[in-house]
């Protein structure tokens, strides 16, 4: 695992850690993605999960450019908000409602499908009943997901849901926004409008 931030696009990178609870039983790999974009006078970090202090490239890139925003698109994905909303004094947005054992001490401001963010950022509605709302970034065009989607192999899924038809409906009608890029936290995390196209014939994977 390389703990070397990943440039997206211009303002857009990402970097990877090792998800601290991680057991081999999660279904899941254990390595995962932090997103961190800036735009329209905002630096925003997206579901954080904090480098250990030797990923020096890293913090120091943080540090040059200071989050003033953390956002959390989904209940379990609280991670190190409050590490991040201390360091750096910055806002932070989130779900209304969260796990009873993963609740943070940071206050969130509450989004929702729709919600407006400073920055220009939108949040989406992904159909899969899990209060998750990716974030549309439309200066970098592109999406980024909690556990909507999630890469296998290198190659973009949609996460098993019961709520197939309706999450397919939503995320295809995701296909009018003009994005290029996509992030996912979990396996590889960029992928392109294509592979998006062609996750969302494919069947839902099931971890």
């Amino acid at each position: 695992m390389s703990l070397q931030p990943l440039d997206v696009t211009e303002g857009l990178w990402v970097w990877r850690v090792a998800y601290p609870d991680w057991r081999p039983e999660a279904g899941w790999e254990r390595v995962v993605a932090s997103t961190c974009v800036t735009a329209g006078g905002e630096v925003a970090l997206i579901d954080p999960i904090a480098p250990p202090a030797e990923a020096t490239d890293v913090w120091e890139r943080l540090d040059a450019n200071p989050p003033t925003m953390v956002v959390i698109l989904k209940p379990d994905h609280v991670r190190d908000v409050d590490l991040f909303v201390q360091r750096y004094d910055a806002r932070a947005f989130g779900p209304w409602l969260f796990w009873r054992s993963d609740i943070p001490e940071t206050e969130l401001e509450g989004i929702e499908p729709g919600s407006e963010l400073p920055g220009g950022f939108i949040a989406l509605y992904d159909g899969r009943g899990r209060n998750e709302t990716p974030l549309w970034l439309p200066e970098q065009r592109a999406v980024v997901f909690a556990d909507g989607l999630t890469s296998q192999g290198g190659e973009l899924r949609i996460w098993e849901t019961p709520h197939e038809e309706r999450a397919r409906a939503a995320l295809r009608e995701l296909l009018e926004l003009p994005f290029e890029h996509v992030i996912v936290s979990h396996g590889e995390p960029v992928h392109d409008r294509a592979a998006y196209a062609r996750a969302l014939d494919l069947p839902l994977w099931a971890g």
